[in-house]
Order: structure tokens, then C-alpha cells, then sequence
């Protein structure tokens, strides 16, 4: 498959008043061309700092890429110019952001707002334009589009406008759509319609995309490949099937565990005690020790080294990697 983006080693920091905060502590990631990568964890994992790092929407300051690079399609997007990137963003690579009121401009018609980018970006008469944005409304599914062209977002739901937002994302037709939490501000019968519309861009497009959440019911929906972040670090990565089937890493296994299933009813939910770490002063070890039901010495000392389980699955687990051995024995 052709690799779209490739993610080494990033490093990312937020310079508050209390300190640093260490958000990406050496991500790594890959995403492949026509695939969806889901990446998952709770809140405060650096999941969107992540996302955001690959458009350089990370504010400055406070925040700074202190390591790292990110390949997209070949070029290094930490070593371009803000100029470079303003010609990529929108055009190469999208956003969809959560709240889609927050995107929309109230004081400007949907076919304003349409129309806006694909005039920036490309050559186009103003009539090509309204053609296009046209045929966009109806790819996301908006009824009436010529009539809804003349419309304020104020006039739409909450589905609608998010499809909208949608449809601004692709007017371009990017390469890779970067969607943070799409779905999370949508009543559930929505939500559904929206994965469906995803589903169908991509089969129709051949996007590529990226989907934050922590709503492990969507990545079973939608992801090919699924990476689960958990204190600014991807702990592990694998298949659809790999991760909800085959999960090794224990804070992969607790989130699994706390999801409602239909299939096992009368079944408690297993919740994860404790709390995440500090970022301001993150552990030596793995950061997940502290909540871990099978942490050993070991796992609070050294951060465990990466354990190959597949072509496409690996975790970073003590528990799963064999020279762990070493190091108890080490330590007795």
C-alpha cells in the first residue's frame, strides 16, 4: 500500500506557567492511502495536539514541536514555512472539527462559505464554483442544495450543519481528511447517518483519513487500523480485528472492558481506577503503572521497548516482551 503519512518520533510541549507540559512524548504513526486510522484514548492523551501537529495548527506559543518530523506524501511538514503550509492546508489535507458551529460563520451564507476556499485554491469562475459546491451538498447528502446555498447555518440542524462542514472539508478534494471527534456533539441516530457518510466519501473518493474519538462503538463502525494513545504515547497499534479481538496492552484491555455490549447482557462495566499522569513531570517507565492490575517492578522504572506481535500489530508492554525477564532478574 502507498504510505500518505508517516509520523517519527514527535515530541510536543506546552510552556504554561506551571510548567511544561509534555502532551507527545514520541508518537510514531502511519496511514495509508484510502485507509482510516482511528486513534483512541481518554481525554488529555494528545490525541488532537497530535492531529493538529500535522496541519501546524499548534498554537506558538505556548506550544512547540521540540522533536519529531511528519512525512506527508514526502515532505516533512515540521520544516516548511507557514506560507508552504497555508497552500496544503484545505487543499491536501482537511479538518473537521467537533462542534460545527464553531466552523461555520453565522454572518455568511453556506454557499459563501463554500465557495470560499475552492476560489482561493484554484482557478476557477465564480459560476464553477457554485457548480461544485453544489455537487458537494449533494454528495453529503443536504436536500435542495440550490436553495440551501442561500441559507445561514443558523437555519440548519445539528446533522445538517455537520455536513456541511463536511462537504467544506472535501470541496478541495484533499488527500487526507483529519476528523476530530465529528460525531460527538450529534444524538446518536445522526451519528450513525454521519460514519455512513464517511463510509461512502471514502469508497467514492479513495480519502484518506484520520479519526479521533474515544468512542470505541465509532472505530468498530469505521476503522481499518486503530492506534490507542494513552499519556502522549501510542501504547499500541493494530487491525480493527487485532484490537478489539486480540488487545495485549492492559489499558487497551480496560477501555474494551468498560464499553456497553449488547452480547453480554447482565455483564458489569469494568471501569480503569485512578487517574492518568502529570504531563508537568511524566514517569520513567510506563506511564500507565500506576493503574495497571499487572504492573511489575520493572514497568515503573524503564519504559517497555516495542513488541512486534504481526505485520501490523505491536504494543508496548512489559508484559508481552520477553527480556522483561532481564530485567527482573536484575532487580532481585
Amino acid at each position: 500500500m502507498d504510505k500518505i503519512l508517516d509520523i517519527k518520533d514527535l515530541h510536543i510541549s506546552f510552556v504554561t506557567y506551571g510548567g511544561e507540559v509534555q502532551a507527545v512524548r514520541g508518537v510514531n504513526l502511519e496511514l495509508y492511502r484510502g485507509e482510516t486510522l482511528a486513534i483512541v484514548g481518554e481525554s488529555g492523551c494528545g490525541k488532537s495536539v497530535t492531529a493538529n501537529s500535522i496541519m501546524k495548527l499548534i498554537p506558538s506559543p505556548p506550544g512547540k514541536i521540540k522533536q519529531g518530523s511528519i512525512h506527508f506524501k514526502g515532505k516533512d511538514m515540521t520544516k516548511l514555512s507557514n506560507k508552504e503550509v497555508r497552500k496544503i492546508r484545505g487543499v491536501d489535507i482537511s479538518m473537521i472539527f467537533q462542534d460545527p458551529m464553531t466552523a461555520l460563520n453565522p454572518t455568511l451564507t453556506i454557499g459563501d462559505q463554500l465557495t470560499e476556499g475552492i476560489k482561493q485554491h484554484r482557478k476557477i469562475s465564480a459560476k464553477q464554483a457554485n457548480h461544485h459546491a453544489i455537487d458537494m451538498l449533494n454528495l453529503v447528502g443536504i436536500p435542495n442544495p440550490d436553495e440551501r446555498m442561500k441559507q445561514y447555518p443558523h437555519q440548519f440542524s445539528g446533522g445538517m450543519r455537520q455536513r456541511i462542514v463536511i462537504a467544506m472539508a472535501l470541496i478541495c478534494e484533499p488527500e487526507l481528511l483529519i476528523a476530530d471527534e465529528p460525531t460527538t456533539a450529534l444524538d446518536v441516530t445522526i451519528q450513525a447517518q454521519i460514519l455512513q457518510l464517511f463510509q461512502k466519501i471514502q469508497r467514492e473518493t479513495g480519502v484518506s483519513i484520520i479519526l479521533i474519538t474515544h468512542d470505541l462503538g465509532i472505530v468498530a463502525k469505521v476503522a481499518n487500523r486503530i492506534a490507542v494513545m494513552y499519556a502522549g504515547k501510542v501504547i499500541e497499534t493494530g487491525t480493527r480485528q487485532e484490537i478489539f479481538y486480540h488487545p495485549n496492552h492492559p489499558y487497551t484491555q480496560g477501555l474494551l472492558n468498560s464499553v456497553p455490549r449488547l452480547d453480554q447482557k447482565g455483564e458489569k462495566l469494568i471501569p480503569i481506577d485512578g487517574t492518568p499522569p502529570d504531563l508537568f513531570a511524566p514517569p520513567d517507565g510506563c506511564p500507565f503503572t500506576a493503574r495497571c492490575p499487572n504492573a511489575m517492578e520493572v514497568c515503573s522504572r524503564i519504559y517497555p521497548f516495542q513488541t512486534e506481535l504481526s505485520q501490523t500489530h505491536a504494543v508496548d508492554c512489559w508484559l508481552q516482551d520477553e527480556r522483561a525477564k532481564k530485567y527482573i532478574a536484575s532487580s532481585l
